[in-house]
């Protein structure tokens, strides 16, 4: 652990950003510029793809793929970031695990607000569905907003009858648009990157005046998680949204989920996005890499594939 790496990443994320609200574009191009920073593994192979209906990357191992997939889910505030911003996370998994992994390029707020990122999300877990890819190898995984994501999509499969995966795993996920988290407050002004006002701001993008009192907006408060798979949340105890994973992570043992929460001390907002650099980050990505590998079952059979004739989610 290294004291001294945390606190150059912790000096770098606070640096003076520009005065008063940001546009759209402008947050969109910083975060760009910010992800394309990190460090992306040189063991996989990008393609672009695309996934149900939406483009997508397809990351794979160069020297070969075990049996199973990971559908991951970019973070962003459900308003800004894509599957290359995310590719340093995306990228290590694969390395790590030797599974193949799609990020889904789901729609962003606010051109596309709620529900149209689990839409999409889930459109891309039944095309995998649809294609014969059994459910036992397949996991969720995704960061931030595509935390929250990885939960929400899951809950919006059950409502629809579908399959569920073997596993989700979250980094520092959003899940809670209520916003009543201890940790907003008592975090503020340790948290390095986000403040109440900035998250409120891109959360109401994608709220866009619904009820945020609703399983699919605020699942660590509300979202019954019975029939869940296993989860692992990892989350920074430097983040406003720590009590976010913490609060999930209760719903979940209450409902008789198996859940690990991995709690990192004194790191940022998914800071695993910093591997390469910071040795909490490479560890941490570890973890996940053996969680997932314990829950993918290598080598279950292909289902015929089949047309999961469903209706689809709505926002009421």
């Amino acid at each position: 652990m290294s004291k001294e790496q945390r606190a150059q990443i912790d000096a770098m994320m606070r640096q003076p950003r520009p005065d008063g609200p940001r546009s759209v574009e402008a947050i969109r191009a910083g975060f760009k510029a910010l992800m394309a920073r990190m460090i992306v593994p040189d063991r996989i192979r990008v393609t672009r793809t695309t996934l149900g209906d939406r483009p997508a990357l397809r990351v794979e191992p160069d020297d070969g793929r075990r049996a199973g997939t990971i559908l991951y889910f970019h973070g962003g505030g459900w308003v800004f970031g894509s599957p290359e911003t995310a590719l340093s996370l995306t990228g290590n998994l694969v390395a790590k695990t030797g599974f193949g992994a799609y990020s889904v390029d789901y729609r962003l707020a606010p051109e596309h607000p709620f529900p149209a990122a689990i839409e999409d999300t889930l459109g891309a877990y039944r095309a995998l569905l649809d294609s014969g890819e059994d459910p036992s190898t397949i996991a969720f995984a995704g960061d931030s907003a595509g935390g929250g994501l990885t939960v929400t999509t899951c809950l919006a499969a059950r409502d629809v009858g579908l399959p569920l995966p073997a596993a989700i795993v979250a980094f520092s996920a959003g899940l809670d648009a209520t916003r009543t988290g201890e940790s907003m407050d008592t975090k503020e002004g340790i948290d390095p990157i986000f403040t109440r006002e900035a998250v409120e701001r891109t959360g109401a993008m994608y709220v866009a005046g619904a009820d945020p009192h609703q399983p699919l907006l605020s699942p660590a408060v509300l979202a019954d998680l019975t029939g869940f798979p296993p989860m692992l949340l990892q989350v920074g105890t430097n983040e406003i949204l720590l009590d976010d994973s913490t609060r999930l992570a209760a719903r979940a043992r209450a409902a008789g989920v198996d859940v690990i929460l991995d709690v990192t001390a004194d790191v940022p907002h998914v800071f695993q996005s910093f591997a390469g650099v910071l040795d909490e980050a490479d560890e941490a990505l570890d973890r996940a890499a053996v969680f997932l590998g314990q829950r993918l079952r290598a080598g279950g059979a292909a289902r015929t594939p089949v047309e999961w004739d469903r209706p689809r989610p709505s926002s009421s």
